[in-house]
């Protein structure tokens, strides 16, 4: 497999503590998975968050930089533990404890999209999985680790905006206004409270709803790289892809430019969050 598996995109002179990152919005589908797969290259698309890094390309024209994928989340689920193997879709790999991700067919390597449609008629070889784990997995996550240790060495701490795309229908089922924006900080602990607080003003500024945890608390990337103890915060950010997207045809609606505006005002105001948080460390 020759594809690259992220482009990092990286600011003339950081000047900021945040670090942006989109694990989910890579479209360079490999032949082999098109070849295998028993679904429609646009089925297969139905996990993507696309156009995700699009929406974030602002970020290193303020001192921040981004760590896109490109290889799509039907090929490598970049938010998930490299332990998270599947044995049902898994060759030869006994059952571990119970993991609802892994159950559910969501694991490391996935083995159904959206809607839990399976990507393959039978099982993969354990060297197959190994062998994607440890051609892409390790290098974005190596060089996600390099850019939150260098913010962290840099600035006195790092804040790692972790960005993804929520269907519209996943949020059906809650009652009231369903929110634009879902929050993720694994309820408190990957990130401190007072930059929860101020993403969530910022995105309610720009007259966009927020929700915090529900439905969605972080997975994998939250998890591992918040650590607000140490002065390392991770919060993943949801967006509704009906605000920019036609989720039937997945392409940009005629809505894209605007809101992409929003998001590159957004991300001014997330990357002050940082230089404003730097300063204060410095003043202690």
């Amino acid at each position: 497999m020759e594809q690259k598996p992220f482009d990092l995109h990286r600011p003339d002179v950081p000047t900021t503590s945040v670090v942006f990152a989109s694990p989910h919005s890579g479209r360079d589908y490999p032949d082999e998975l098109l070849r295998e797969s028993t679904l429609a290259p646009a089925i297969l698309r139905s996990s993507e968050d696309a156009f995700v890094d699009r929406l974030l390309m602002h970020a290193p024209e303020t001192g921040a930089p981004l760590l896109c994928a490109r290889l799509p989340r039907a090929w490598l689920d970049l938010n998930r533990a490299p332990g998270e193997l599947d044995p049902a879709l898994i060759k030869g790999l006994g059952r571990g404890p119970h993991n609802p991700r892994v159950a559910s067919g969501l694991g490391v390597v996935p083995r159904v999209v959206s809607g839990g449609r399976p990507i393959y008629e039978g099982k993969i070889a354990l060297a197959t999985a190994e062998e994607r784990i440890r051609d892409a997995w390790h290098p974005y996550h190596r060089t996600l680790r390099e850019l939150v240790s260098d913010a962290r060495n840099r600035f006195g701490e790092a804040i790692l905006i972790d960005c993804h795309s929520m269907p519209h229908e996943a949020l059906e089922h809650l009652s009231g206004k369903r929110p634009d924006i879902v929050l993720g900080d694994r309820f408190g602990a990957a990130a401190s409270v007072e930059i929860v607080d101020r993403l969530q003003t910022i995105f309610t500024d720009l007259g966009l709803s927020c929700a915090r945890n529900v439905p969605f608390a972080g997975a994998y990337i939250a998890q591992h790289y918040g650590r607000p103890a140490k002065g390392q915060h991770a919060v993943q950010i949801e967006i509704d892809r009906a605000l920019y997207m036609d989720e039937v045809r997945i392409e940009p609606h005629q809505g894209f430019d605007a809101f992409k505006s929003v998001m590159d005002n957004a991300i001014e105001a997330i990357t002050e969050i940082g230089r404003h948080r730097t300063q204060s460390l410095a003043a202690e």
